[in-house]
């Protein structure tokens, strides 16, 4: 007479799948501390602009075949770099790589050159101009300026300036996300020529 077969009981089956849940989640959560990693379109193309033609960023997105390199004299280790003089961002991690770099739309007011680090973060506000921003991260003031990291929340590109002192470098929204991601406060930001 055959044996019949044993069936596992139901906490066996419910102790394996947890015990499979957590290390799926362990192994996400290594992962998302490595911080944002390049995507296609993060290394080389442009802000569109929606609001705006006056704005200094291209007004069509145009990718290029390489993204500029991180500037010298930036700094090293885990940092957000800003050059004034390209109006780019690099976010770069501790090993010096650049993960991911886009252009950005300045304030009227830019901040000095020099070393800062991210000193207060905001969910969301209204920008001086009105429009509702999120993601903002706040580095530097300059004659009582605040000077901080932002995006439209509808991902719009800020207006021309209307002669009151702004301080906000806005970003596409995709950009905003990712930054708010890297940008902790306490993370050093270098701001170059």
């Amino acid at each position: 007479m055959p044996v019949p077969a044993r069936r596992l009981p139901s906490w066996a089956w419910v102790t394996g799948l947890t015990a499979g849940a957590i290390i799926v989640v362990g192994a996400l959560t290594v992962q998302a501390d490595k911080g944002p990693h390049p995507t296609a379109t993060a290394t080389g193309a442009k802000p569109a602009a929606s609001a705006s033609a006056d704005a200094k960023p291209s007004a069509s997105p145009s990718a290029t075949p390489e993204a500029p390199p991180v500037p010298d004299a930036s700094g090293a280790g885990r940092r957000i770099v800003y050059s004034l003089g390209q109006d780019r961002v690099w976010l770069v991690d501790a090993d010096d790589a650049a993960r991911r770099t886009f252009t950005v739309w300045p304030g009227s007011v830019d901040p000095a050159s020099g070393s800062y680090t991210v000193s207060l973060r905001k969910d969301a506000t209204t920008g001086s101009d009105g429009v509702e921003i999120e993601h903002i991260i706040y580095f530097s003031a300059k004659s009582g300026v605040d000077i901080a990291f932002s995006n439209a929340v509808d991902g719009s590109s800020p207006p021309p300036a209307s002669g009151a002192p702004t301080g906000g470098i806005r970003m596409p929204k995709a950009d905003g996300a990712a930054l708010w991601a890297f940008g902790a406060t306490g993370t050093k930001v270098r701001v170059v020529e």
